[in-house]
């Protein structure tokens, strides 16, 4: 997908002012609550009409206010998924999917009913109405019937929301697969921090109607500067790492990155498999010396690069880890106590049982994989 974006809307006292470029797989809209995100997404989807400026996809002008040019929303082939399911209570899941393939001229059909049953595994659900269906099966139907309209781009506003953790953790392999198996571009969007660094290939990110960063996850979740407040409690590094091996005995799977190797839980995946890892700053310790007896797996070797106090009696230390960047959490007394201060030589310890399934994931197939390796989060 190649999706150029330059637009400018006034919404009332709000400016939304947006220049942005992407050709991932999954570009997520990522920022807090009214920065934004939903007023672009539908001035692509072609619901709200920009003041002036362009939008082409695949080199197809969509918007040219300077030529004139506005292709209407029935007109553009995308398909758009809300924070809630919208199906037809009436219809049956059946009914609900084949509507959004009706639209579709059939020589212009490019995804069948077969792929989204099994892409999605609703086939069971298929006679059930909307009654009777979880929030998370409501949203794997509506996001099948977006997929039937054989859409040139799927648009997607927090579809997860509305659901409770559970839900989300049985929605987002979905998403997963959407995305690394559909063959059909996706603008994502969320404030949630765990989403994006989880799904997205490449990161729009938003602040008071302006872009202030584009590109891939590993690179622009690391300005701190620019985060939403309610992000920072899970400040930390994200690392794309492959899968080296597993110990059945123990459980344990070993991945390898830049820094060395860490072990996680048994992850489901084969080796040589890309995944993306959060290593989140509450969960990591310091030592000044190799600690040889402690219980942690994960041991380290690194070098402090900055102190930042960030708060009542805490301090943030970032770390190099042989090209890898981390960031631990401490109190200033521990700070203290350790005299940490850039420069100085020490080792980051880390729990493997703290990288939960909402630290540790599959990554991309086609992974963008920066230089650094890793960004600080």
């Amino acid at each position: 997908m190649a999706l150029v974006v330059d637009v400018v809307r006034r919404l009332g006292s709000f400016a939304l002012q947006a220049r942005f470029a992407s050709e991932g797989k999954l570009t997520a809209f990522f920022g807090p609550s009214g920065s934004g995100k939903t007023s672009l997404l539908n001035i692509i989807a072609g619901i709200v009409r920009p003041d002036k400026g362009s939008i082409v996809l695949n080199g197809r002008t969509l918007v040219d206010t300077g030529q004139g040019i506005f292709v209407p929303k029935h007109r553009r082939r995308f398909g758009y998924v809300f924070q809630e399911a919208r199906l037809f209570p009436h219809l049956t899941v059946r009914q609900n999917l084949l509507y959004g393939q009706w639209f579709t001229p059939r020589k212009e059909r490019t995804i069948g009913v077969e792929q989204v049953l099994d892409l999605l595994n609703i086939r069971h659900l298929l006679e059930r109405r909307p009654g009777a269906l979880s929030g998370g099966e409501k949203q794997r139907v509506a996001i099948g019937r977006a997929l039937l309209t054989s859409p040139h781009l799927l648009l997607m506003d927090e579809p997860l929301a509305s659901l409770d953790e559970s839900l989300k953790e049985e929605i987002l392999p979905f998403i997963e697969r959407l995305r690394d198996e559909a063959q059909v571009p996706i603008v994502y969007v969320s404030h949630s921090l765990s989403e994006v660094a989880r799904l997205a290939t490449t990161v729009v990110l938003i602040k008071d109607g302006h872009v202030v960063g584009v590109g891939p996850p590993t690179e622009v979740l690391g300005r701190r500067d620019l985060q939403a407040a309610e992000a920072m409690a899970e400040t930390g590094a994200l690392i794309e790492a492959t899968v080296a091996g597993h110990d059945t005995a123990f459980g344990l799977t070993s991945i390898r990155c830049k820094a060395g190797t860490l072990y996680a839980p048994q992850l489901s995946l084969p080796i040589g498999a890309p995944i993306r890892l959060r290593i989140r700053a509450r969960d990591v310790m310091i030592a000044t010396s190799r600690p040889d007896t402690l219980s942690a797996l994960n041991v380290l070797p690194g070098r402090v690069t900055g102190v930042e106090r960030i708060g009542d009696g805490l301090a943030e230390i970032t770390l190099d880890c042989n090209g890898i960047r981390l960031a631990a959490r401490l109190t200033l007394k521990s700070t203290d106590t350790l005299s940490l201060a850039p420069g100085r030589d020490l080792y980051a310890v880390i729990k493997a049982v703290s990288f939960d399934r909402d630290a540790l994931t599959r990554a991309p197939l086609s992974a963008e994989m920066s230089n650094a390796d890793s960004t600080v989060i």
